[in-house]
């Protein structure tokens, strides 16, 4: 994220990705229907190859110039109209994130990875990608 400058003339004030995914992390947390967040390929590869241990699995955040843009892998709960959660969990992160950073935000992209069958324990669902 671009630093903004105080009006004051004190400083540039920056607010990092990993601040901005958290954010999104208590968005998708709050989202009805929402199951879990999805950590893919790129999460894992980046655990066991890189040795990174990641805190905000499924979410990605992107800097452009014209704004930040989200990415987001999410599980939903079976029964759920996929749609209406994805459209809810766009709204609510891209106006919890302009509310709370004075972002702009370009984009939240949101990828649903599987569904979580009633009666599953822990990651249990069924992955889209079968």
């Amino acid at each position: 994220m671009p630093d903004k400058i105080n009006a004051d003339g004190y400083g540039s004030i920056t607010i990092t990705e990993e601040v901005i995914a958290v954010c999104v992390r208590e968005a998708v947390s709050r989202t009805q229907g929402v199951h879990e967040l999805f950590g893919g390929f790129q999460d894992t590869l980046s655990q066991n190859i890189l040795g990174k241990e990641l805190k905000f699995k499924g979410i990605k955040v992107s800097d452009e110039a014209d704004g930040v843009v989200i990415d987001i892998q999410i599980v939903v709960d079976y029964g759920v109209k996929i749609p209406e959660v994805a459209w809810d969990l766009q709204r609510r992160v891209k106006n919890e994130l302009e509310e709370m950073t004075d972002a702009a935000v370009k984009a939240v992209n949101v990828v649903v990875q599987g569904v979580h069958l009633p009666g599953e324990r822990g990651g249990g669902h069924v992955d889209a990608r079968q």
